[in-house]
């Protein structure tokens, strides 16, 4: 039986033509609007997603993969607000509240510092840049890393546009264009911290909420495989066909990683389970990368310039696949493997 998390997905009145159509930047506005519409139209129908590890993450991956299949910038920012829900259960902070829309921001790239002030108790002040804001212009409060003193801690802050600028000038991507990723520069904007410090990075849900990251790279990687699956001279065009069977490997391969990885979670939800997210997250970027390819050699040219829809999902999932760190995970995966005591691929 279908999930019910899946279910309000698949029901909600997305017009995905309508998102896309509005992608460029002279349509910057219209397109921000009818991304927050259908994100308060979603939560509406579906306030919550089961939590990892609650013993249904399964079901929190399928209703992310069918977001993603409907629009990779909706699902950045809903998955975002389902990750700062799930983050403040297991670090006992409040709940986010009905008709708010939260973010998580935790990139510290070199040279941006932003610190936490608080004299006594967890309240306290945020100054200094955030970089890779996603979403900054649409939601109402956020997550943020910062530093107090030597450590990190996480805040939560409402989005106070007195004590702070937005600044997305730099943002020019063609992929993930419909939702604006720019710097955040901060003055004593009030916050609270929320568990100890540390604690964001420590606990196991931050590897947990990775891994859903990816099953939103599946939902998109099946829908423009999808295009290829449903085309009708297929059975006539024997490279394509051939191509449409190396994407099915590859995408059977991908989920069924995803589920192992889901039951793993499941199973053992106090364990980060970290070199399974790290497989799984690789195994599927590979996997979209190779969507994108495939689909693109055995259909040609013509869909990617004269089918908006299409073409923007493929430029949207090859950009939000570099989420993933390429080598350096890759590198992490091989130095566990070498060190293993057994094969780690004994079947």
């Amino acid at each position: 039986m279908i999930d019910s998390a899946v279910r309000s997905v698949l029901a909600m009145p997305i017009s995905v033509n309508a998102l896309q159509d509005a992608a460029s930047r002279e349509n910057t506005k219209r397109r921000a609007s009818l991304l927050h519409e259908y994100a308060a139209t979603f939560l509406a129908h579906t306030p919550a997603l089961p939590f990892p590890g609650s013993g249904q993450t399964r079901a929190r991956w399928r209703a992310l993969a069918e977001l993603g299949g409907q629009d990779l910038c909706l699902v950045k920012l809903l998955e975002a607000h389902y990750d700062a829900q799930a983050i403040l259960a297991e670090l006992g902070g409040e709940a986010p509240r009905p008709g708010e829309l939260w973010a998580v921001w935790a990139a510290e790239p070199p040279g941006l510092p932003l610190e936490f002030h608080a004299a006594v108790s967890s309240n306290g002040r945020l100054t200094g840049t955030k970089a890779w804001c996603s979403g900054a212009d649409l939601v109402t409060h956020a997550l943020v890393t910062a530093h107090r003193g030597g450590e990190r801690v996480l805040c939560r802050m409402a989005m106070d546009s007195a004590r702070m600028h937005y600044d997305d000038s730099r943002w020019r991507p063609v992929g993930m264009a419909g939702i604006s990723s720019g710097t955040l520069e901060l003055k004593d904007v009030r916050a609270r911290s929320v568990g100890e410090d540390g604690a964001y990075l420590k606990r196991p849900g931050f590897w947990h909420g990775g891994a859903g990251i990816a099953a939103c790279w599946y939902g998109g990687a099946v829908a423009v495989a999808e295009r290829l699956r449903g085309e009708p001279k297929i059975s006539s065009r024997p490279h394509a066909a051939a191509h449409l069977g190396a994407i099915d490997v590859a995408l059977a391969g991908a989920r069924a990683v995803l589920l192992q990885t889901a039951d793993l979670i499941d199973s053992e939800p106090l364990q980060p389970h970290r070199h399974a997210v790290v497989r799984a997250r690789s195994l599927v970027e590979s996997a979209c990368r190779d969507v994108v390819d495939r689909v693109g050699r055995a259909l040609g040219a013509g869909p990617l310039c004269t089918e908006g829809t299409h073409a923007q999902r493929c430029a949207d999932l090859l950009t939000f696949v570099r989420q993933h760190h390429a080598e350096n995970d890759l590198q992490q995966l091989g130095e566990a493997s070498a060190a293993a005591k057994d094969s780690p691929w004994t079947l």
